[in-house]
């Protein structure tokens, strides 16, 4: 195989990083008062997701202290759908992994996937609510604002989505899922956000926005009776930062790393011009990708592949650390199974690059366009084949790093585990 040589490419993005998380909590905190709504000493929980959130722990951190020195009593609960395998400990386990355990935070974590029923929307889906967030005096909401995988719309991923299935817990997941068949994700995380808004159990919700460098770029407290009109405003400016593939069609994407922690469905299809049930090229924004490659697994994912199956093709050693239990739970959860489908795979690099470039309709492998890429989440730096080199050019916010090598295969045919 003799494909073009890489060129490895910088991506430049502006930042809109904050300069102090926890002084940025604190004053979102401070200007919302929410602690009015309670009495001395009442308990307050705390949903966190199972998101790869920069910052995480500090965030949390400091919205935990802001309520002691209020004088209430938060503690901390997963509110994840059927994340963490669907069990207590996994959950909670997921929490740990990015640092937030009673030790790091101060106060409890409290984990269960027990549920209490709080009737139907008008729509006639049952709802849902966490048995210890819903039995607490109040629960605020901790969650970031982004463009969902699987669907577009004025209201995506972020603090509704999270109202829903992640105080939904398993149960609410399976069943909110199900109802997104006939009306959409949409209109069911907005139905069930605004039945349990008007349950009053809500105090509010600390929305978080990132660049495309992958930092916290705003916190922004919101009260219940502006979180949807705000939570769509937000959503559309977080959609201005969002980072892509910066050209506009190539024959092979090799992506390094797929991961919950990336991802909700694994890779960003919206990255990777994929749905959740591997159509092709189905966003219209997004760049024309003919082949992905998937390489390896994000090291907190816990064996879960759910979006193995919207690659072409991936390395072996990615078999190797799939877990059927969770990948498959979470596939079924969200309606998608096709998101669990095993690909073919071989075990080098090497050979997995020559079956895609034989597939793309082009005699010549050096006419072959691929680019390389760690993850979904981080496009800072990438690789492009030099026959790419005048569309690279054209575009002002690439830079090329260094001069054209050859592909860095080792002896058995595997690249590095990052990009050089």
């Amino acid at each position: 195989m003799s494909l073009s040589p890489l060129l490895f490419v910088r991506q430049h993005f502006p930042s809109h990083r904050l300069p102090d998380i926890g002084a940025e909590v604190r004053r979102q905190l401070d200007a919302a008062a929410l602690h009015r709504q309670l009495p001395p000493g009442a308990e307050v929980a705390i949903g966190v997701g199972s998101r790869g959130i920069a910052n995480l722990a500090e965030i949390v951190a400091a919205l935990v202290g802001w309520w002691k020195a209020k004088g209430m009593q938060p503690f901390l609960f997963p509110a994840m759908g059927s994340h963490g395998a669907a069990t207590a400990r996994g959950q909670a386990a997921v929490l740990a992994k990015f640092g937030i355990t009673p030790e790091t935070m101060g106060c409890p974590v409290r984990s269960s996937l027990a549920v209490d029923a709080l009737g139907s929307t008008p729509e006639g889906i049952p709802v849902v609510m966490d048995r210890l967030a819903h039995r607490s005096a109040g629960v605020m909401l901790c969650g970031r604002v982004k463009w969902h995988t699987d669907f577009a719309g004025n209201l995506e991923s972020g603090l509704f989505k999270m109202m829903a299935i992640g105080l939904g817990k398993l149960a609410g997941a399976q069943n909110y899922h199900s109802h997104a068949y006939s009306l959409g994700l949409e209109q069911v995380i907005r139905s069930v956000g605004r039945h349990i808004l008007a349950t009053d159990k809500i105090l509010g919700g600390l929305a978080i926005l990132e660049d495309a460098h992958h930092d916290t770029a705003r916190l922004e407290v919101l009260k219940t009776n502006e979180m949807e009109a705000r939570e769509m405003e937000l959503l559309a400016l977080v959609k201005t930062w969002m980072p892509t593939i910066p050209l506009p069609a190539l024959d092979i994407v090799i992506v390094n790393q797929l991961g919950k922690p990336l991802s909700g469905s694994g890779m960003d299809p919206k990255i990777i011009n994929r749905n959740v049930s591997a159509e092709y090229n189905p966003w219209s924004g997004a760049p024309t990708i003919r082949r992905v490659y998937v390489r390896g697994m994000h090291p907190l994912s816990y064996g879960n592949a759910v979006g193995i199956g919207l690659a072409d093709v991936v390395h072996s050693r990615l078999i190797r650390l799939v877990k059927r239990g969770p990948t498959w739970l979470n596939a079924l959860t969200s309606n998608n199974p096709a998101a669990a489908r095993l690909p073919i795979h071989y075990n080098s690099d090497r050979k997995c690059l020559e079956t895609l470039a034989s597939t793309v309709g082009k005699s010549d492998p050096a006419q072959v366009t691929a680019g390389w890429i760690h993850n979904t989440q981080d496009l800072r730096l990438l690789a492009f084949t030099q026959n790419l080199k005048p569309e690279i050019d054209a575009r002002p916010h690439l830079e090329i790093t260094a001069p054209p090598q050859p592909w860095p295969f080792d002896s058995k045919g595997n690249l590095p585990d990052n990009l050089p």
